[in-house]
């Protein structure tokens, strides 16, 4: 129906499977460096549902050079989606909120999606999983990942680590992109 359109989402698409190449080769990676990646995620994933999904994003600039590991934040974003802003029948949010708290670098994905029933354990799949594990292995009971339901409806999935500054080795990783409306 509409070409030109189609056409920036396969280029968008495969900057997101360079992107993701090059981040797979790397344990940690600039907060930027994964905030580019999950904005391309999200660029397909909003061409997709079109005027039914909105993202918000609070990302305070001092975070940008911490480390993370990397991929860690797609995942949340996909769960986000898929089992939170998919399901309502109008318009959903997901936001995205990054912030400093003491030595602690705090990353959350919130949907207003059905949620999660509060007297239940939450039904974890491969990513929150792995996700989770992942953070266990790195950063031992420094790093966490949690999911509550939100007031009113809707998920929070909470990524706490400690806060360190990227490595100039981290902060340099790069992919060439090519933007998909140039």
């Amino acid at each position: 129906v509409d070409p030109s359109r189609a056409d920036r989402m396969v280029a968008r698409l495969g900057d997101l499977l360079r992107m993701s190449a090059a981040l797979a080769q790397s344990n940690d990676v600039a907060l930027h460096k994964e905030l580019e990646f999950v904005n391309a995620y999200l660029e397909i994933q909003e061409a997709r549902f079109g005027d039914r999904l909105h993202v918000i994003r609070h990302v305070d600039a001092t975070t940008l050079e911490a480390a993370v590991p990397s991929l860690v934040i797609q995942p949340l974003v996909e769960n986000a989606i898929r089992h939170g802003t998919s399901r309502r029948a109008g318009a959903g949010h997901v936001e995205i909120v990054t912030r400093r708290a003491g030595s602690s670098l705090i990353i959350e994905v919130l949907d207003d999606g059905p949620g999660l029933q509060a007297d239940q354990v939450p039904d974890e799949g491969i990513g929150i999983g792995h996700t989770r594990a992942r953070l266990a292995q790195l950063y031992g009971a420094r790093g966490a990942l949690e999911l509550e339901p939100r007031a009113g409806g809707g998920t929070t999935a909470r990524i706490r680590l400690p806060f360190a500054r990227a490595s100039r080795r981290t902060a340099r990783t790069a992919f060439s992109v090519r933007r998909a409306d140039a």
